[in-house]
This record gives structure tokens, C-alpha cells and sequence, in this order.
């Protein structure tokens, strides 16, 4: 099968890397300095550096190319860009008067000013052009690169793009379970992020493991609200792209969201911290949206409300976490 991967970040390459041991991969970045640089080290030493790439991978800094890479029916597209650049990049497909037959994307979060879901972002952008899905659940590239085993789920509404993303990714370490539950998915994926800020937070302050475990839960019940009442079904909250990802990234080192609460924790600004990630950290982006989201619906997210706090308030992380522990008892 002929592959595009577009967008050479951490995640991108890893699943690339992946893809290319059975499959046509190319994989795409905007940066030609960075393409010329994968050519020749078959290695992402910015973005994932210590992972040896295939050496059958091949890199393109065309988005043309590319995308003519993946157009064919038994093809699959798979978008590896951030939240903050989908929609630009489904423009620029447009413009290139290429659209993929079978999409997926893998970027977690809502659009800040839209406050829309990807899927809804897809679907103003590029209609029906193309069957599309997210692929998504808990993973982090560098393990992924490493080839260690790793569960995934895509969900679309489209039969097509799930079997093309299953033939795809489906061999080796990596399990695909399939499913079209896109808005449970996504709402999972985007949330999760927040709420690992937020255990972050709590294990920087040295509250404890109790104080984890319950941050979890209850933030688990966050989700599950929000991710209800936008049309996401309650099970899938339970799954791998609810709470799978969420354990991961709230307790895993490699959680660049989870180190973001550490450090506000340890006092450090989060121009600071985001400045030495060099990396996306996807829950800073999309907490205000999340917060507006669910107070335009009535939705309870206290934890949500406290991570805004410190993130954007000048709220400091322990008065925050006071702020939690002082709210009225409530049946569970």
C-alpha cells in the first residue's frame, strides 16, 4: 500500500517509521532543511532523536508530491500536523487540487478560535471529498519508534478508511481496534491532555499517589460529561482513547503535558516550560477552549476550571488545589 504521511514531528515520524517496514511510506515535511537532514541520517534527531528510521522511508518536501503520493483509492493519507495547522493544511490540499481518497489524522485538541473538534474542522474544509477517521489512543512516539507494543483505535463514520487504516498499521507491535464513535475519540484525545496538567501539577507539589488517583477518576468523569453531551458515547470514555490515554499521559515521564504541571509546580513560567519543550504540548492550547466549551453547556469541569486558573490567571498551583479540596461534598 502506498502511504503519505504528512507532518515529520515526533508522532509523524514515528509512524512513518512504522508504516514503512510493511508499506510505500513517504513521509512529508514542510522544512527541506529537515527533509534533507532525514535523507541523509535516517534519523529525526530533532524531533525523536536516538530512533533509527527505515531505511526504506522516504522523505519529500512537495506537499504535491506527497498528496499524489496517496491519492490512489488503495492509498491512505495519514496527517501527523498539530490541531493549530490542520486547517491550513486541508487548504493547502485544496489549492494543490489533491485530495486523498482516504484520510486520517492523529492530532488531539480543539481549534482555539473555532473550538471545533478536528473531524468538524475536516468536514468545513473538505466536505465529502475524502472517507477520513481518527486514529488515536494512548501512545507516545518515542515507544512507538522503538517498536514496543502499542494499542490504537481508529473510529470513522466510513467503513473504507477504517479498513485502509487497519491494512495499514495493523502488523507488528501495533494493535488497531476500529470503531466510528469520532466525536468520543477526539472530545478523549483532546481532553485527556488537559486533565494530565493537572496530575502534573499535583505530583510537582508532592501531593501523593492518592491525590493522583483521584485526579484521574474524577477527571475521567469530566470527560465523560463533556464528551456525552457533545455526542460521544459513554463507553468509549472507558476504552483506550478515554481512559488508556488518560493514565498514560497523566502518569507517564514522557508526557510533555504532565511536565508542563510539574514544572508550573515547581515554579517555573510556562513561557519557560514551553520554550524548553520544543515540542507541542497540546493541553495548554486547547484548557481555554475546553473550559469555554463546557461553561456555554452547564458542564461541571472543576478540574478544567483550576488548570485555566493556573495556566492563564496568575492562580498559584497550590492555591489552586486548595480551591479543589474546598468544594462542597457531592454524591459521586
Amino acid at each position: 500500500m502506498k502511504v503519505a504521511v504528512l507532518g515529520a514531528g515526533a508522532w509523524g515520524t514515528a509512524l512513518a517509521g512504522h508504516l514503512a517496514a510493511r508499506h510505500d511510506t513517504l513521509l512529508w515535511a514542510r522544512d527541506r532543511a529537515l527533509v534533507s537532514e532525514l535523507d541523509a541520517r535516517h534519523e529525526n534527531v530533532r524531533y525523536l532523536r536516538g530512533v533509527a528510521l527505515p531505511s526504506a522511508l522516504r522523505y519529500e518536501a512537495d506537499l504535491s508530491t506527497a498528496l499524489a503520493h496517496a491519492a490512489a483509492d488503495d492509498a491512505l493519507c495519514v496527517v501527523a500536523a498539530p490541531v493549530a495547522g490542520l486547517r491550513a493544511l486541508c487548504r493547502a490540499m485544496q489549492a494543490a487540487q489533491c485530495v486523498p481518497a482516504h484520510l486520517v489524522w492523529v492530532c488531539k485538541g480543539f481549534e482555539a478560535d473555532t473550538q471545533l473538534l478536528p473531524h468538524q474542522m475536516i468536514a468545513e474544509e473538505l466536505l465529502a471529498q475524502s472517507s477520513h477517521g481518527v486514529l488515536s489512543g494512548p501512545s507516545f512516539a518515542r515507544e512507538v519508534g522503538q517498536g514496543l507494543p502499542v494499542a490504537l483505535t481508529v473510529a470513522s463514520a466510513s467503513a473504507a478508511c477504517r479498513e485502509r487504516t487497519l491494512a495499514a498499521f495493523h502488523h507488528g507491535a501495533m494493535r488497531i481496534y476500529t470503531g466510528d464513535d469520532l466525536v468520543g475519540v477526539e472530545v478523549g484525545g483532546a481532553v485527556k491532555n488537559v486533565l494530565a496538567i493537572a496530575t502534573g501539577i499535583a505530583d510537582g507539589l508532592g501531593l501523593g499517589l492518592n491525590a493522583r488517583a483521584a485526579l484521574i477518576t474524577r477527571g475521567l468523569a469530566e470527560m465523560s460529561r463533556l464528551g456525552v453531551t457533545l455526542g460521544g458515547r459513554a463507553e468509549t470514555f472507558t476504552g483506550l482513547t478515554g481512559l488508556g490515554d488518560l493514565i498514560l499521559t497523566a502518569t507517564g515521564d514522557l508526557s510533555r503535558n504532565r511536565t508542563v504541571g510539574v514544572q508550573l509546580a515547581e515554579g517555573r513560567t510556562l513561557e519557560a516550560i514551553l520554550a524548553a519543550l520544543g515540542h507541542v504540548a497540546e493541553g495548554v492550547r486547547c484548557a481555554q477552549a475546553v473550559l469555554s466549551i463546557a461553561r456555554a453547556r452547564g458542564i461541571d469541569m472543576p478540574i478544567t476550571e483550576a488548570v485555566c486558573a493556573v495556566l492563564f490567571d496568575d492562580i498559584a498551583p497550590r492555591d489552586a488545589v486548595s480551591g479543589l479540596l474546598r468544594r462542597d461534598a457531592k454524591a459521586e
